[in-house]
Parts: structure tokens; sequence; C-alpha cells
């Protein structure tokens, strides 16, 4: 998928895990409640380095989603704090975090084709063509897609759309790139497939970031580093 090995190893070895958070991301003690006496995380508090790529595993109902939602900004805070670099988050709308977001079905936009998807946020950012059009080049070869710019979305199979939305978030560069069970909806084989494509682009690009999963192997697979969650509790 990535060709040069020798990139996937320079980015994975850029942070060490487990040790002082620097200027990642910092989550102290969060509460998510969206009912005042049925908090739906309770307390969670830890650091992801830039350069680490973090799992959050636990069974559905867990609450790791709404965590993953609260990083995001798209959740309000019943108590905690998320900060980015020592900034405290909390005024600063999801847009204009900087953070990625892939979901399970990825959405991606029916009426756009592969490279226009891709191309989306460079857009808001209003990059110009020149600019653009190269960087669509590089991650349509980076998630093994290099042929696929002018196909409609609509005819790419499950495992490539999921491609395509890693591609298109991570176009803009984010400080964050935030996974929600991304490859949940793919059958078995593709599924696990893709979890070393993706550990080796993660780590190829050096970008931060952190996946949901109920998927112990999955995690382990993609992630430096493993937090527990269970019952809107997380531990290492």
């Amino acid at each position: 998928m990535l060709g040069d090995g020798s990139r996937a190893g320079a980015g994975a070895g850029a942070v060490g895990a487990g040790g002082e958070c620097g200027d990642g991301l910092a989550v102290r003690a969060v509460t998510v409640a969206y009912r005042r006496d049925e908090p739906v995380v309770r307390g969670a508090s830890f650091d992801v380095q830039r350069g680490e790529v973090v799992a959050l595993l636990g069974p559905s109902g867990c609450g790791k989603s709404t965590l993953l939602r609260a990083i995001a900004g798209l959740e309000p805070l019943a108590g905690g704090s998320v900060s980015w670099g020592g900034e405290d988050l909390a005024r600063v709308p999801a847009h204009r975090r900087e953070f990625g977001l892939v979901f399970q079905d990825g959405q991606l936009f029916a009426h756009r084709n592969v490279a226009e998807n891709i191309a989306y946020g460079l857009r808001v950012k209003r990059w110009n063509r020149q600019a653009r059009e190269a960087r669509v080049g590089e991650l349509l070869d980076l998630v093994g897609l290099p042929e696929l710019g002018a196909r409609p979305v609509t005819e790419l199979s499950g495992g490539q759309r999921q491609r395509v939305a890693l591609a298109r978030a991570l176009a803009p560069s984010p400080r964050l790139l935030l996974l929600d069970e991304p490859l949940s909806a793919l059958d078995r084989e593709l599924r696990d497939r893709l979890a070393v494509d993706l550990a080796e682009l993660l780590r190829a690009t050096g970008t931060t970031a952190m996946l949901v999963t109920h998927d112990e192997g999955e995690a382990e697979t993609i992630a430096g580093r493993v937090l527990r969650m269970r019952e809107g509790l997380v531990a290492e």
C-alpha cells in the first residue's frame, strides 16, 4: 500500500508511548452526560503525545464513541477539560480544532468523485488548484488508489470507500485524527488487511491518532498503546 517501509519506521519511532504528553492531547477528568444523573463517560483522563497512535478499546455501549465525539467538540462536557498543546479547547468549536474525523460509514459526498472528496478540506482552506491536485495525488498513492481519482464514490467497494475517507481526513494534515470504528462495517478478511494498511499509513505520515474499536486484535495492530474502557471509565 505504501511502498517504502523506511518511511513507516521513521514515523513510528518519532514518539515513544507512555511518556509525558508534551504538546499533544490532554484529556482531564472528562465527564459526558446526556442526563445529569446518568453520565456516559465518567472522569476520563489520559494523554496522547504528538505522533502517537492510541486505541480506545471497549464493548458496545461503554461510552468510547461518546468520548471521541467530546474530544472532537461534537458533544458538550459535563465536567473536565480537553486541551491541545496546553490550550483549553472549551471555547473552540469542532470545525476550528483542526481534528480529522473518520466514521464507520465514511460519510463521503455521493455527488463528488474520489479526487473531489479528498480535496474537500483543501478547498475549505483555500489551497490553490495546483497544490490541491498535488496533495490529492500524493494521498491517492498513499492509500493505494492511484488510478481512481475520477471514479464516482458510488462505484467503490466498502474497503475503497474507507480508504478515500481516510485520505480526505488526512488531506489538510490534521493535528489529531479521530477514527470511530472505521473498519467495523467490513468483512473480517478485508478488515484484517486494512488494519495493517492503516497502521502503516498512520506511521508513515507521522499522524497523531486516536482509534475507537471493540476489536482487541484491531487495536493491537493499529495502535502503539491501548486504553481500555468499560461502563464509562478509562484505564490503561
